[in-house]
């Protein structure tokens, strides 16, 4: 890898996600050589993907050249590699570009799509956590409307028309909003031969309400906001498959549909090599103590989504979210200092500063520790939020910029097809009923 010899200990840090950059920050200018491997070049604002999936923001809106991020940073290197496996025995790891020694390893793979074994979900459902996930499903989303315009058959049109949103966590709601807007302000407008108010949106929920982890009066509002906008909410049912054209459900309901996007769960991205039966926690993540040490080894951690913490008041681990991976990486980079100096190390405490999700043009909901809100007031919160913790001046000006646009002029200017996504439309032209779900 032609990562240059040192005399300080080397800490390799894999995952440039909010934990990976965290914790590289907070190593800066320490006695230590740190060396970031990622599979991309640059940090994903994940909170906003779904914006880009629905032509809100181009990609590179919300995205920041890790090099960049870091370039001031002494005694700091990184590959572009794909971590294949840790060596622990001989503390080393091996990537698609080589192996490298280290004396230290922090694992911050982030999580990844959890399709709970199932792979026709898997196969054939779009996911929406990777940047180009979401140009593919906004290609899908453009293609099927294009399609819609071509067939004279009803039921084929309802199906390409019809999106179907499982999970109904922040991604799926935020989703349904955005997808509900796009219906009511700019499909009329794109397609004023098609018949724009058969559109359907569909919030597929297992639970008895949507944002569990979210406060009972957030998840009404939340309700009542998505219901105003058009959406069909189904709670207490849970998807058993989709075949690519027919999402079936352990209920009696069925829906036709050629767009069923999965946001039902994710697990953490794990990394061959670390013992599966001694560290594995449920959803894939990696059962870390206190300090974020990975069980059984005594210079291997983990922070962020694939480290789960358990401990009785987080029987679970803590949240995957942006803020629990962020104050890990501080913690962690200087409890390795600690350690280097021979300091005892301080436990993570997590510091909840709160959930919030957006639905549409002036409509949010946000729990604080001491406040709850909702509405126009919760909206301009959730969108300086946002904006605050984007990387970059540049991405903070243009994503603001392109907020006030949309909201000026009710519209999306990134609605373009840059890579086709090339979906197989045959089943769909087949004759014959097909059910619909209910108006």
């Amino acid at each position: 890898m032609n990562i240059p010899k040192s005399n300080f200990p080397r800490i390799i840090i894999i995952g440039g996600g909010f934990a990976g950059i965290s914790i590289a920050k907070k190593l800066s200018g320490k006695e230590v050589q740190v060396v970031l491997l990622d599979k991309h070049n640059y940090h994903c604002f994940q909170p906003l993907l779904y914006q880009v999936s629905t032509g809100g923001l181009e990609p590179d809106s919300i995205a920041y050249p890790i090099r960049k991020i870091l370039k001031d940073f002494p005694n700091f290197f990184f590959r572009l590699a794909n971590v294949e496996e840790v060596l622990a025995a001989d503390n080393k790891v091996r990537t698609n570009i080589g192996e490298l020694e280290y004396d230290y390893l922090v694992v911050a793979t982030g999580s990844e799509t959890n399709y709970y074994g199932n792979k026709g979900i898997e196969t054939n459902s779009m996911a929406m956590k990777t940047i180009p996930q979401s140009l593919n499903l906004r290609s899908l989303i453009l293609e099927n409307f294009e399609q819609a315009l071509l067939t004279d058959e009803l039921h084929e049109r309802d199906a390409l028309m019809n999106f179907v949103i499982v999970g109904a966590g922040p991604t799926g709601v935020e989703l349904a909003g955005a997808l509900a807007e796009i219906k009511k302000g700019i499909l009329p407008k794109d397609y004023p031969d098609l018949d724009t108010r058969r559109v359907q949106i569909n919030l597929i929920q297992s639970g008895d309400r949507i944002l569990k982890e979210m406060s009972e009066k957030a998840s009404e509002k939340a309700e009542e906001f998505l219901e105003s906008l058009g959406v069909q909410i189904w709670k207490n049912m849970r998807v058993t498959s989709y075949d690519g054209k027919t999402v079936t459900t352990n209920t009696d309901d069925t829906f036709d549909t050629a767009a069923m996007i999965w946001a039902a769960g994710v697990k953490g991205v794990r990394i061959k090599g670390l013992d599966a039966k001694r560290v594995l926690a449920p959803g894939g993540r990696l059962v870390v103590n206190q300090y974020n040490q990975v069980k059984g080894y005594a210079n291997v951690f983990a922070i962020g989504d694939v480290a789960c913490m358990q401990e009785e008041n987080t029987p679970f681990g803590h949240p995957m979210m942006a803020q629990p991976a962020i104050q890990q990486g501080k913690n962690l980079g200087d409890n390795l200092v600690r350690l280097l100096e021979k300091k005892p190390l301080r436990p993570f405490v997590y510091k909840d500063k709160g959930k919030m999700a957006t639905i549409g043009r002036n409509k949010a909901v946000v729990d604080l520790k001491k406040f709850k809100f909702q509405g126009v007031f919760a909206w301009f919160v959730w969108m300086y939020v946002h904006l605050f913790f984007l990387i970059g001046f540049r991405n903070r000006a243009v994503v603001f910029i392109n907020w006030v646009y949309n909201y000026v002029r009710f519209d999306r200017e990134a609605r373009l097809i840059i890579r086709p996504f090339n979906r197989n439309y045959d089943a769909f032209k087949e004759e014959g009923e097909h059910r619909l779900p209910k108006d």
